[in-house]
């Protein structure tokens, strides 16, 4: 191969390997208003469903604690629904501010 040949070819091989190094490192995200909006309710969703979570957990101490105090399966029970029910309201306050 003569030297013009191996000039060129050397050439065309740094273009591609400017283009691909251009094209494979700026990877673009178009972010619109809609996106952020989505963004958005994905992250108050995912609040209220830890604070959900940790109404649950909250709620099966509160009925541990009952059942070992000696009281009645009932009472415990509502004991239990009524946390949940507060860590509910608690959660659609929250996505209402």
């Amino acid at each position: 191969m003569n030297r013009k040949t191996c000039f060129q070819v050397g050439n065309l091989a740094l273009v591609f390997a400017a283009v691909g190094a251009l094209i494979w490192s700026a990877p673009t995200y178009s972010e619109t208003a809609g996106m952020e909006r989505r963004d958005d309710r994905r992250d108050d969703r995912q609040g209220e469903q830890d604070i959900r979570q940790e109404g649950r957990d909250v709620a099966r101490e509160v009925k541990d604690r009952c059942r070992d105090a000696g009281a009645s399966g009932p009472e415990c029970r509502q004991e239990k629904r009524d946390v949940k029910q507060k860590t509910r309201e608690s959660a659609r306050g929250s996505k209402i501010d």
